[in-house]
């Protein structure tokens, strides 16, 4: 075996272990009769909302209230909340120095009452058991626990987002402790949240997530992080291309250098190689430039090696069916997308929801 196999089958092999281990909410009991308030933050998502209200009222462990806080929506979603019976509270004019959702987060966490929180984005789906484990989760752990949806697509162009949503997962340590927070869903006990400064101490952040694990673990607390699947779903971006192309251009602009470098550096690898065997295959059939082994029969395996492992490592996080036997299409995405990102980095600045959103960190 030549140099540039070895280091490929090193490239695939750290790609297994970087998902060997994708722990799910542990399976507690809720210890007592806690007060658990509900906050969703919702900006025009009357599309959305009505899902997740219907879902949290099929709940096993039925929270003491729920909050929908209404950010100037431009659509009918605080009527479908009023028409759920659930809590409605209208953010005031978003601050200098705050982002939309953790400004909507503030307001509802000061409408609450409950002892524990639980943060939920609009257009969540949890399935029924999801309430009763976050919360035992947080008794037992205390610090932050956080959950990373499962990625439902619907139509071809989500597709696209398989390779972000492997980064992801890939870049960080899951499990109790480890240490990184997943902003869809969160909760944390009212004392936590306190102690150390709620959302007013990531006002200005884009990806509030990160950097609320950040001050947890600062305070000394522990931060938790459990995939969705089989607990909690969402449709990422159901707006369409523009809106999944800008959300993860600012995903990757805002915390790309949140992430622990050696993690990083494995990720790094492991794509080079998923790069290489995108651009083999297709270089061999057609007499592209190719460095290394031209064969068409190597560079067939190679593929076949890369795609295989793609079906089973995304599995468990998202319903990409057959687009990864596609992969080169998804990864010339991912590439575009990440160049793009430079380049509103270097700018300071994107448009999201209807709000011009800093790169950067807004504070004072």
């Amino acid at each position: 075996m030549d140099l540039m196999s070895i280091t490929l089958l090193v490239r695939w092999l750290i790609g297994w272990g970087l998902m060997w281990r994708l722990p799910r909410l542990p399976d507690l009991s809720v210890v007592g009769s806690p007060k658990v308030s509900v906050l969703i933050p919702a900006r025009n998502e009357e599309s959305t909302l009505p899902n997740l209200l219907t879902a949290l009222k099929q709940q096993t462990f039925k929270p003491y209230e729920i909050i929908v806080i209404d950010d100037q929506s431009a659509d009918a979603t605080p009527q479908i909340a009023e028409q759920a019976g659930v809590k409605v509270v209208q953010t005031s004019p978003l601050p200098t120095g705050w982002t939309g959702k953790n400004w909507a987060l503030k307001t509802g966490y000061a409408a609450s009452s409950g002892d524990i929180l639980v943060f939920l984005d609009a257009d969540t789906e949890p399935g029924e058991e999801l309430l009763r484990r976050l919360v035992a989760t947080v008794q037992h752990l205390g610090g932050l626990v956080s959950v990373q949806p499962y990625h439902r697509t619907e139509r071809p162009y989500e597709l696209l987002a398989v390779l972000f949503n492997l980064v992801g997962l890939m870049a960080v340590k899951l499990g109790a402790r480890g240490g990184v927070a997943f902003g869809p869903a969160m909760a944390t006990s009212k004392d936590d949240y306190e102690r150390v400064g709620g959302h007013d101490a990531v006002a200005g952040y884009v990806v509030e997530d990160w950097f609320m694990a950040h001050i947890y673990e600062s305070a000394g607390l522990p931060v938790s992080a459990y995939i969705g699947h089989g607990q909690l779903d969402y449709r990422m971006y159901p707006g369409g291309l523009r809106d999944l192309v800008v959300g993860f251009d600012k995903n990757f602009a805002t915390a790309a250098g949140e992430v622990s470098w050696l993690r990083m550096l494995a990720v790094v690898f492991w794509l080079s190689g998923l790069f290489w065997a995108a651009w083999c295959l297709p270089a061999s059939l057609f007499g592209w430039p190719i460095v290394g082994n031209s064969s068409l029969l190597y560079n067939v395996l190679l593929y076949l090696a890369f795609a295989i492992q793609l079906a089973i490592i995304v599995w468990p996080v998202g319903s990409f069916g057959a687009i990864v036997f596609f992969f080169p299409i998804p990864v010339a995405f991912f590439i575009a997308v990440f160049l793009l990102a430079i380049l509103n980095l270097e700018r300071g600045q994107i448009e999201w929801k209807g709000r011009r959103i800093s790169t950067r960190w807004q504070g004072e």
